[in-house]
């Protein structure tokens, strides 16, 4: 999903989110075939209750280190890059009877470009209920979206690695249920001009997306060239919107380490 400045937008299917979307765990390509893709990322309003969304982003003020986004919270590096990874525990979902939405994140674009390469964990709320799953996205081709099963409390680990000729390598493993898929997918033109790991407010047509609540997100080992996030003077992201805080970015520990708490939906 793209960073947008003031209003970050991102699309991912949620027919996809309840449905069963197909996605094969394989080292080799997969190809990203959502029953409904929209032409652009913004997605259509919710039909029944449920809109399209996805993961894209990039903040409102941009090239400074402590930037508001109205829909992303974590850390972005500006510079030439070809590889990102990080840890991170998959949040709990507190829902109430209102619809929500949250995705946890790395990629390469962006924050600086209207491409990017991502994957990464969800958790939205319908009907009181919490959604767990996971995807991978090459936007501005459409999300898609993983069937493993997806907990609270999961461990995830990640890297995007860029392998040269236009292709993209996207690993996302569950090391606590045992699963993972690697991805080789190609996109033509991607500047590589920047290494997120984000915490995300989806968006639709419409707007944000109402934000779950997550509690806080705990991201370690984040990297970026094989070196720490912290070593590339990254912009510290506040997700905030209309005066309204909805999540805070504490500093980097060791460089690697940081955590993203909910505020506000």
């Amino acid at each position: 999903m793209q960073l947008r400045r003031a209003a970050i937008t991102c699309a991912i299917s949620a027919a996809a989110i309840l449905a069963s979307v197909t996605a094969v765990a394989t080292t080799t390509a997969e190809a990203a075939t959502p029953a409904t893709a929209p032409a652009a990322k913004a997605a259509a309003p919710a039909a029944a209750g449920r809109p399209l969304i996805g993961h894209h982003i990039r903040p409102t003020v941009g090239g400074h280190r402590n930037s508001t986004s109205s829909n992303w919270a974590g850390y972005a590096a500006s510079g030439t890059f070809t590889s990102v990874s990080a840890h991170w525990i998959q949040p709990a979902g507190t829902c109430t009877s209102r619809t929500t939405y949250s995705s946890f994140w790395i990629g390469l674009d962006g924050y600086n470009s209207s491409s990017v390469e991502q994957t990464g964990s969800e958790v939205d709320c319908s009907s009181g209920t919490p959604r767990y799953y996971s995807w991978y996205e090459m936007y501005p081709a459409y999300p898609v979206n993983y069937t493993d099963t997806v907990h609270a409390g999961d461990a995830f680990s990640a890297t995007i690695t860029y392998l040269g000729s236009n292709q993209f390598q996207l690993a996302l493993s569950d090391t606590t249920r045992g699963w993972s898929h690697t991805v080789t997918k190609t996109l033509s033109g991607a500047p590589r001009s920047s290494a997120e790991v984000i915490a995300e407010a989806p968006s639709s047509s419409s707007g944000v997306l109402p934000l779950t609540n997550f509690g806080t997100a705990n991201f370690s080992a984040a990297t970026a060239n094989g070196a720490s996030i912290g070593s590339f003077n990254p912009d510290a992201i506040t997700m905030a919107s209309g005066g309204t805080t909805k999540a805070t970015t504490s500093a980097l520990s060791g460089g690697t380490a940081f955590s993203v708490t909910w505020h506000h939906i």
